[in-house]
């Protein structure tokens, strides 16, 4: 049987929560740009995402939905301004049957705070590859972040 003395077994478990309490904030975090993904426009899904504090960075990793049935895999970093206003999202997206083999995409999205009053980036926004007329977060349904055996 194991024995902790006290000191011990507060320092392991010091150690361990922000490990596991930032796990339990992850989440589906889903992003329409030009309307959302069966709207007309892409939908960006990281799956198991933490949204990172105030000037951190977090990883970005998922896959967008385009056009009818065309899904891409998605990986890229996540960033919040000093601030807390604005999320910049960077990906890179690839698919074989879309973009072609070995070669990527990317989108470099930006989303603000309260509908884009308290930033200078004004309403959210996506350049790149699948740049719309508007970037701004949406609800990650089930039939969003679904992900098929086999697509386009």
């Amino acid at each position: 049987m194991f024995r902790f003395k006290r000191p011990h077994l507060l320092l392991l478990l010091g150690l361990l929560a922000p490990v596991y309490g930032n796990a339990a904030n992850a989440a589906n975090y889903c992003v329409a740009v030009g309307g959302g993904f069966g709207n007309g426009g892409t939908s960006f899904i990281a799956i198991d995402f933490t949204l990172p504090s105030a000037g951190l960075c977090t990883p970005w990793a998922g896959f967008t939905k385009t056009a009818t049935t065309a899904i891409l895999i998605t990986t890229g970093t996540a960033c919040t301004s000093t601030t807390g206003s604005v999320l910049t999202i960077s990906v890179f997206n690839t698919d074989p049957e879309n973009v072609g083999a070995g070669k990527l995409v990317a989108d470099y999205i930006q989303l603000c705070r309260n509908g884009g009053t308290d930033c200078a980036a004004g309403v959210g926004s996506d350049q790149g590859n699948f740049a719309g007329s508007s970037a701004e977060k949406e609800t990650c349904t089930a039939a969003l972040v679904k992900l098929p055996p086999t697509h386009d």
